[in-house]
């Protein structure tokens, strides 16, 4: 009888210290399994008198049963306070504020090339577009820039096969818009463009604007009024630009414009490379073998053309020092714009 007195605290003590289901399953295991306490106990019982035995088994089997009901008691509790915690987890409380979504903002890239495209529409530019795979025609011949011209090394061209490539340049649009319509025509044309060629200031895959204006009576006038304009709104009425002679096949004369240093206002800094100068873009009046190769009479018509790198004016605009920082996709960078 004291051992059953024992028994009795065991199994208190043990139910009262089960917190989890883990714990409530070695309890059971411990006290009510084939080796437990309570099977350890029913043993004894073949060792005492018959009367003995009647009256201690009784004993044994009313604790085991109520051992049993406090297990499944305490099973139930735990099965509730989970569903609880559950329900608490999973349950909206519309009285908490709200969390603020991350709202999205242009890339810088994208950015750019709206300002572009609204400052040359203001100045009655439409917008043409183009393939990327171009035919070697377009990209060059079309352009002045024959086979074995050394103009071709200048490009780094990309070579699908024989006779197409990824365009190096947008100037195939310019083509291709002469070709289907006649002067008066007046676009730019927007678009990426590849080139074999990877470090802080150029990008395998990049962005260009090009101009063309064409009609009766356009002079280098006309492209030094609109390229002055356009700096202007891009980069603000005071900044000083000069036109510097230069060489481009499918345009003569031709001329890289250069703005006043951005980041140094002049002064002479690394960017610059002490010059003061900052090149922005290459124009020129196009070239009369140009023109002929769309079937433009040189005699009667004559024309303009211009392009800029995006990426070139992003970076001048926004004092930017590597041009792989675009394409890192990191919203510490993209998340200033």
């Amino acid at each position: 009888m004291d051992g059953l007195e024992e028994l009795k605290a065991t199994v208190e003590n043990r139910l009262s210290s089960i917190k989890t289901m883990e714990d409530l399953n070695n309890v059971r295991a411990y006290l009510l399994g084939r080796k437990g306490l309570f099977s350890e106990f029913i043993e004894r019982i073949r060792l005492l008198g018959k009367e003995e035995k009647r009256v201690y088994g009784q004993q044994i089997n009313t604790l085991k049963e109520a051992t049993e009901n406090r297990l499944k008691e305490i099973k139930a509790g735990l099965e509730e306070k989970r569903r609880q915690e559950e329900e608490k987890a999973s349950r909206i409380d519309i009285t908490l504020p709200g969390k603020i979504p991350i709202i999205g903002k242009k890339h810088p890239i994208t950015k750019i090339f709206s300002e572009i495209i609204d400052i040359f529409a203001s100045l009655g530019f439409s917008v043409a577009e183009g393939p990327d795979i171009e035919l070697d025609y377009y990209n060059f011949e079309a352009l002045n820039i024959p086979p074995h011209h050394p103009a071709r090394d200048m490009q780094d061209t990309f070579y699908i096969k024989d006779g197409v490539v990824l365009r190096t340049h947008t100037s195939p649009v310019q083509v291709r818009v002469m070709e289907s319509q006649l002067p008066p025509v007046r676009i730019i044309s927007p678009g990426a463009v590849y080139r074999c060629d990877n470090d802080i200031s150029h990008t395998p895959m990049f962005h260009q604007v090009e101009g063309l204006m064409v009609d009766r009576h356009i002079r280098f006038s006309d492209l030094k009024g609109i390229l002055t304009i356009f700096i202007h709104e891009m980069f603000g009425d005071e900044t000083s630009l000069r036109f510097r002679p230069s060489y481009f096949p499918f345009t003569e004369p031709s001329a890289e414009v250069d703005i006043r240093c951005v980041i140094c206002r002049g002064e002479g800094c690394r960017v610059c490379k002490d010059t003061g100068w900052l090149e922005i873009l290459g124009s020129g009046m196009v070239n009369p073998q140009v023109f002929r190769n769309v079937g433009y009479d040189p005699e009667e018509i004559t024309g303009f053309a211009f392009g800029m790198g995006v990426e070139r004016i992003a970076m001048l605009k926004y004092g930017i020092d590597d041009i792989r920082q675009f394409y890192y996709n990191d919203l510490r960078f993209l998340s200033q714009f």
